[in-house]
């Protein structure tokens, strides 16, 4: 077999997410056995200072016989995040543009202890 049929073969069905600076390929590919699995990557980008970038990527292989345990913990911890936190994203604060948020919330945080303050002048004391 040719190694390009052997590729086409491997790769049966995929979905790519992006996400930010993160990507995620969910693969469904063929074992030698002709029995199928799935691959989930991880692919981050990390941009140097002189613009030039790189990537790291991270992978699981899944079988089908771990399947069901697997999507059980997934969705029992999945359920858990957003019982527990509720969906709003607030890692957002750890970007590198955070700044610029922090400041308006400093602003309008700045506004509001000015409306609470009391303005005392000692000679009432």
């Amino acid at each position: 077999m040719r190694e390009n049929d052997m590729l086409e073969k491997d790769e049966i069905f995929s979905k790519v997410l992006r996400a930010g600076r993160r990507t995620y390929f969910f693969d469904v590919r063929a074992t030698k056995a002709d029995d199928y699995y799935i691959t989930i990557t991880e692919s981050k980008k990390f941009t140097e200072e002189d613009g030039s970038f790189h990537f790291k990527k991270h992978k699981i292989y899944l079988y089908k016989e771990d399947f069901a345990a697997f999507t059980e913990i997934l969705e029992e911890m999945t359920d858990y995040v957003l019982n527990n936190k509720g969906e709003e994203v607030i890692s957002e604060r750890h970007q590198k543009d955070f700044k610029r948020e922090y400041q308006q919330e400093t602003v309008s945080e700045e506004k509001s202890s000015e409306k609470s303050f009391t303005d005392i002048d000692f000679d009432d004391i």
